[in-house]
């Protein structure tokens, strides 16, 4: 992605689709820099699904808003996969400011991963606030893999607190409750989502984004157990096996 390399005012993810028939497709995603806020450019007018009280999430905090912004954002990839089997198979290449990403994987798994970068840019303010995640986004990660950022992002915001003079979550409670909501997110868009496509390969990335969630919560709630082993060489001093 040359034409980025040197822009550090945006931060850029090109994903590629070359499917089995020969048919391509491409989607283009462009966040603020700074803020990580989506910078594409919404169809206008909205499509009626998009409506704020279309299949409106349960623990939706937005009032005075005519659409969803989340589903406003995501029309377009509704739009270009919406003939598209979740189960069809795919090369899809995931250009970055700083390395591509290559993966032969299904059109639903490649899917969540977009997906996932609108939700928490598109100004959801429950969503929102796991936008530190899309600034070290990682195409195509595992449930490990994702759990692990989403703790590593919200103890390094516990860490800034702390550093500000301000009460620090260590035992990240706080973290499991974000989850809870984004859980509910999920599930609404999931319904809204099922309802705007002619097939399933949009609400199936939405399920995989909350499978995805909750190992998050399990990770947190057994006490990040999975991930002990991997740190021992700082958890028992410094000192590693040598028996120093």
């Amino acid at each position: 992605m040359s034409d980025t390399t040197n822009d550090t005012s945006q931060l850029e993810f090109r994903y590629h689709f070359t499917f089995e028939n020969g048919d391509q497709r491409e989607f283009h995603i462009r966040l603020d820099g700074a803020t990580l806020r989506l910078l594409n450019v919404s169809p206008s007018p909205p499509p009626a699904w998009t409506a704020l009280e279309f299949s409106k999430c349960v623990n939706c905090p937005l009032q005075r808003e005519s659409h969803c912004p989340i589903a406003v954002n995501l029309s377009s990839v509704i739009k270009e996969f919406e003939a598209t089997q979740s189960y069809t198979n795919a090369k899809v290449m995931v250009e970055t400011t700083e390395r591509n990403y290559a993966k032969d994987t299904t059109v639903q798994r490649a899917l969540s991963s977009i997906i996932g970068i609108i939700m928490v840019t598109s100004g959801c303010p429950i969503m929102d606030r796991l936008r530190p995640n899309v600034a070290f986004h990682l195409p195509f990660a595992s449930p490990l893999e994702t759990s692990y950022r989403s703790v590593a992002m919200y103890l390094t915001a516990q860490a800034i607190r702390k550093l500000r003079g301000e009460e620090p979550d260590w035992d990240m409670n706080g973290l499991v409750e974000i989850y809870e909501q984004v859980s509910k997110v999920n599930k609404g868009m999931a319904r809204r989502i099922k309802q705007a496509m002619a097939t399933d390969a949009g609400a199936n990335a939405i399920v995989i984004l909350h499978a995805f969630g909750d190992s998050v919560t399990i990770l947190v709630e057994t006490r990040l157990k999975e991930l002990e082993g991997f740190f021992s060489t700082l958890l028992d001093g410094g000192k590693g096996n040598s028996g120093a």
